[in-house]
């Protein structure tokens, strides 16, 4: 690894950072893999492309996901550093432009599991607020902003206790940071989301967003690849107290 052997500098808005994955470690989080894409597991903490600071991230392991093609996979889309869950790449060129054509478009079914602080009375509805840059120095940040971009949200509440509630989330836009913020929004901010809610700087609780399910139409004569994450360590706890099952 290359960088200074002195601590990282903490950077606004990193709840906490893991190390990156060994090649056994992203073999062990392959969720689907076919001849055009393969679907990881992301954890919690990585971001998946290299920053300007260098350090750990997910794109450095990608080389063990060749499966014996001359190149490695190539991300069709991204997840926040925080955030866990299925995340898709293409296999090659061409897989790869077609899957960013699908994600582009809409086509890709996604939905994220969040635990909320609070919740909604109801259970379950649409978003629909338009979210726009917070400013200029924080150039990933987002605020509701009338005259922003569209940004559409449906959730459905699977579960709740002790104060919190499980919500099944599908973006039907995908803006940056647009789940965090209309949670917060909404007055129900995602549990350890450190930016819109009420996380700690650093420490637990970590992000309680994770890409539970992504759906891929991917061949035009096949069914859609339909991959399931399976919930992750550090949203257990809380997923139990809204009665989730284990499963």
């Amino acid at each position: 690894m290359s960088g200074s052997h002195n601590s990282p500098i903490p950077v606004p808005g990193t709840a906490f950072d893991v190390p990156g994955l060994t090649a056994d470690e992203i073999l062990a989080r392959v969720l689907h893999r076919d001849g055009l894409m393969l679907v990881i597991d992301k954890p919690a903490g990585l971001p998946v492309h290299r920053g300007p600071k260098g350090g750990p991230n997910l794109e450095a392991s990608f080389d063990a996901l060749r499966f014996g093609l001359p190149r490695p996979p190539v991300l069709a889309h991204r997840l926040d550093k925080d955030t866990s869950g299925c995340l898709v790449l293409g296999r090659h060129r061409k897989a790869t432009a077609s899957l960013g054509l699908l994600f582009k478009h809409g086509k890709v079914g996604k939905t994220y599991w969040a635990v909320v602080e609070g919740g909604p009375a109801e259970d379950e509805g649409t978003i629909d607020m338009p979210l726009g840059r917070l400013n200029v120095e924080r150039g990933w940040w987002q605020k509701p902003d009338p005259e922003g971009q569209k940004a559409v949200t449906t959730w459905k509440v699977c579960g709740r206790g002790d104060g919190l509630t499980w919500l099944a989330l599908e973006p039907v836009t995908g803006r940056t940071h647009q789940l965090r913020v209309h949670m917060s929004a909404m007055g129900w901010p995602i549990v350890g989301d450190n930016i819109y809610g009420n996380g700690p700087r650093f420490g637990e609780p970590i992000l309680h967003l994770h890409s539970r399910e992504i759906v891929v139409p991917i061949s035009k004569n096949k069914e859609p690849v339909r991959v399931v994450a399976p919930a992750p360590a550090h949203m257990r706890e809380r997923l139990r107290k809204c009665g989730w099952n284990g499963e």
